[in-house]
């Protein structure tokens, strides 16, 4: 933990400007085939001075707003992915670390299923900068240490809270009222003999906080796991599609779409009955979403509302209108060029729904969102694959929203694309363990090839492959 806290902002500049990106970094220790203490962090060096509109400033922090991982296969890039889900699965868990983490310890040393792993997010919430960590000795899911620090002008960051096993401490220069200070108490007292659930997740179980009580800072740090951290493996859709509940963003949507080349010429709004939709889905997917849908109604008291539904395969939106007990369900139909026929959602290619998966990214109405994105390229021809990022990187000329993902895809590895700071590398050592560092360790010119470079072993995170006589399989 100390190591973590005295890691300073060595980057940081003295302009301030808005800025609703909020990811920091991300700090791992013992974690997977993390062995030893690793950073990953969106802070853009001081050194390189193009392409500033890549760049977001949050509390005199200059932070990028994307970034790429490179490696060869099982080198860890998915591992800092799955970091990243673990964190924000024990935050959000009502029932303490998950039992299925208890093997997720760093393995090639085996004295390390008795050591503590270490886990830390750096984040900005409402022009506050603030570090949220936890020790954790996960073959007994037993948190050891929890920690929230907030970053101000000062040398040394303010603990605001502490907890050491079953002592919880509050920074003594919040001045809580009585009434904080009591809920405060009853939390610590809750939670004392507890060592499997985080304080963070326990001062976030149906506990009310106002935003203008000195403990708020459990409410935003928790908000921003719940609401604006996105985490997306290689088989998981990333969009919610709540774009396509009008007519102008679908506008927006068809814009988009046909600048990809799928053959798309239109996309039409169908909709489709109950006995339409049951056909569609398996038994037990049908039943959870009348379940949600039952479910809903009675919370929203029979009024308005809508849901979404996305597998890999299938799109549908349900509209619930007041007093009306069946649903309203509508679906996507494709029009190809001059084709009589429309085609259907899971009619289309896997790169064109991997398409449709990633335009969240550019069109979600949540503007502090952060997507952490495994295998982005997945199903997609590098083309399209480029066109994407150039139009993320026009996206964010006037929007701070965060896109950390892995990829293989050398083509896009270009500066002409990123700047040097938003390329990183995993590589893994002779031991197995993986090494987190960045493409502007090197100090490439601006002129340089750098995917051929790094095709060529020049910054590593690339498969070495043995000799092997291919006489020997007869």
């Amino acid at each position: 933990m100390d190591v973590l806290r005295k890691k300073a902002y060595n980057e940081a500049i003295t302009k301030k400007q808005g800025g609703n990106f909020m990811l920091i970094s991300i700090s791992l220790e013992n974690f997977k085939s993390f062995h030893k203490l690793t950073t990953f962090n969106m802070i853009a060096s001081n050194k390189l001075r193009n392409n500033k509109e890549r760049i977001g400033y949050k509390n005199g922090i200059s932070i990028l707003k994307s970034a790429v991982i490179y490696g060869a296969n099982a080198s860890g890039k998915s591992n800092l992915v799955e970091a990243f889900r673990f964190i924000r699965e024990c935050v959000l868990s009502t029932d303490g670390i998950p039992v299925k983490s208890r093997y997720l310890y760093c393995k090639n040393r085996k004295d390390n299923e008795n050591k503590i792993t270490t886990v830390e997010v750096r984040l900005s919430v409402n022009d506050r900068c603030y570090a949220y960590g936890f020790d954790v000795l996960l073959k007994d899911q037993m948190i050891e240490n929890e920690w929230i620090m907030e970053f101000t002008d000062a040398i040394e960051p303010k603990i605001l809270f502490k907890r050491e096993k079953k002592h919880f401490e509050l920074d003594k220069s919040l001045q809580l009222d009585d009434m904080d200070m009591a809920k405060f108490n009853v939390y610590a007292d809750d939670l004392a003999e507890n060592t499997s659930v985080l304080f963070l997740s326990e001062m976030n179980r149906n506990k009310r906080i106002t935003s203008d009580s000195k403990l708020s800072f459990f409410k935003d740090i928790y908000g921003w796991f719940l609401n604006d951290l996105n985490i997306f493996l290689p088989e998981t859709p990333v969009t919610n599609f709540e774009y396509y509940y009008d007519v102008e963003s679908l506008d927006i949507v068809k814009k988009i779409i046909r600048t990809f080349d799928t053959g798309i010429s239109d996309i039409i709004i169908k909709k489709i009955t109950l006995d339409e939709l049951k056909s569609k889905l398996n038994k037990n997917v049908y039943e959870n979403i009348m379940e949600t849908i039952q479910y809903r109604m009675i919370k929203e008291n029979h009024k308005d509302f809508k849901l979404s539904m996305r597998s890999k395969d299938e799109f549908f939106n349900f509209f619930i209108h007041d007093n009306e007990e069946e649903p309203e369900i509508t679906t996507l139909s494709f029009k190809h060029g001059s084709s009589t026929c429309n085609f259907d959602f899971d009619e289309e290619s896997d790169g064109t729904r991997r398409i449709f998966d990633l335009l969240d990214v550019l069109l979600t109405k949540n503007k502090n969102s952060v997507y952490v994105i495994d295998e982005m390229e997945r199903s997609l021809h590098p083309a399209l694959t480029k066109r994407f990022i150039v139009l993320l990187n026009e996206f964010h000329k006037k929007n701070d929203i965060q896109l950390i993902f892995t990829t293989h895809e050398a083509t896009i590895m270009s500066q002409e694309l990123f700047r040097r700071d938003q390329i990183w590398f995993v590589a893994r050592d002779k031991d197995n363990n993986s090494n987190l560092y960045p493409l502007d360790r090197f100090n490439e010119r601006y002129d340089k090839k750098i995917n051929k470079a790094y095709l060529e072993g020049r910054y590593g995170a690339i498969p070495v492959f043995t000799d092997f006589n291919i006489g020997e399989l007869g």
